[in-house]
């Protein structure tokens, strides 16, 4: 868990950053103070490449000993006829514990998480056909691994220099393997799968970020909700909050169906 006090902070100043005036006639001379290098949305017909890294690290000690990694990539490829999405992220967290009088470091958190949506472009502008893919391997989740394929409907419905909205819906089949003497395998079968992403950006570079996503099965409904906010320090670099909650009604054993994640990383654009 992040310092509170830290937390507020760093909050405050992501809320300031982001709250500089916006007018077109302003955006120049931003730019030029921030020397930011985050690139505006642009039209679908231009090719685009980009990719950010991330990282967070927190190590904490005095009555609690506690380190935690984060390690993550995003990246976004703009071609005239194929939008593709990619990211993946890592999550490690070790804990000191205290096991018959004798402190011990246990891992508390490891899970490695992965998705690629490719986006086919039709005559109509914004309409697309896409085809999605994820894998996850959560060590604390009652699964070996799970994986999702999919493909349907897209459709980006606006993107102009302040904000984007786009959502898909189409079906799917998931793919689970269960731990060892686990029986419950419910979110394996078709499915039906659907996201939507909403992005606004200010002219200094500050990006606010909002996704959904939900798949449905016969006998299990699985959400994920992503809340980010970043904040240009200079050049490429950047510094990001973000809050993740992950949901589903039929977890397998004792594990609990809700799971929150709260992160504070610096984030560097290479492309």
């Amino acid at each position: 868990m992040l310092n509170q006090p830290k937390a507020w902070f760093w909050g405050a100043a992501l809320v300031i950053a982001c709250s500089f005036p916006t007018q077109a006639a302003d955006k120049n001379l931003i730019q030029t103070l921030y020397h930011t290098e985050f690139t505006f949305n642009q039209d679908e017909a231009e090719e685009l490449f980009s990719l950010d890294g991330e990282i967070g690290v927190l190590n904490a000690s005095g009555n609690t000993d506690a380190t935690s990694l984060k390690l993550g990539i995003i990246s976004e490829q703009e071609t005239p006829n194929w939008n593709n999405n990619y990211s993946a992220d890592f999550l490690y967290k070790q804990t000191e514990v205290e096991s018959d009088g004798e402190k011990q470091d246990r891992v508390s958190a490891q899970r490695f998480y992965g998705t690629a949506q490719f986006d086919y472009k039709l005559d109509m502008p914004g309409r697309r056909l896409f085809m999605y893919a994820d894998y996850e391997n959560d060590r604390f989740n009652g699964y070996e691994y799970r994986a999702t394929l999919a493909s349907g409907w897209s459709h980006r419905m606006w993107n102009t220099d302040e904000s984007m909205f786009r959502y898909s819906i189409g079906p799917g089949y998931g793919f689970v393997k269960a731990e060892d003497d686990t029986v419950s395998n419910a979110n394996d079968g078709l499915i039906l799968r659907a996201s939507g992403e909403y992005q606004y950006q200010w002219y200094t570079g500050s990006r606010l970020r909002q996704f959904l996503s939900a798949e449905i099965g016969a006998n299990n409904i699985k959400t994920r909700s992503e809340t980010a906010l970043s904040a240009n320090l200079f050049d490429s670099l950047a510094m990001k909050l973000s809050f993740v909650v992950a949901y589903e009604t039929q977890p397998v054993g004792d594990i609990s169906g809700l799971n929150t994640e709260t992160s504070l990383s610096v984030v560097y654009r290479f492309f």
